[in-house]
């Protein structure tokens, strides 16, 4: 089946980031792969599955909720790479790659979820 949420470049931005975020935690101690490292995957991988899951909601009139799921899971993931950079997990320049890609997909996402503000008040 070819699913539309695959054509969104939201969607797309959100698998290269997970993608990213499994490559960079498989160097976090492996002490961690309970904590940080899994907390880092979990916030990443829940970017792309609310996008996906919004898919299935949009008729229901409760899928502006997986954009906000969405949204905050992209801010729990900064948080966390922020604190691995702070521990030394992760170094400055890999902190910064991830940074950028990740506030393109916040933007997106907000500017999604402007737009179902703005077509649900009509």
């Amino acid at each position: 089946m070819n699913w539309w949420y695959k054509n969104l470049l939201v969607w797309r931005k959100s698998i290269e980031l997970s993608s990213k975020i499994y490559k960079i935690t498989t160097g976090f101690p492996k002490e961690e792969i309970y904590w940080i490292t899994n907390q880092i995957r979990r916030c990443s991988v829940s970017i792309p599955s609310n996008i996906a899951e919004w898919y299935w909601r949009n008729w229901e009139g409760e899928y502006k909720q997986f954009l906000w799921i969405s949204r905050w899971s992209s801010n729990e993931l900064e948080t966390q790479l922020i604190i691995a950079n702070n521990i030394w997990y992760l170094d400055n320049d890999s902190l910064e790659e991830i940074l950028k890609l990740l506030s393109e997909i916040q933007k997106i996402l907000y500017t999604l979820i402007n737009k179902t503000n703005k077509y649900e008040k009509k």
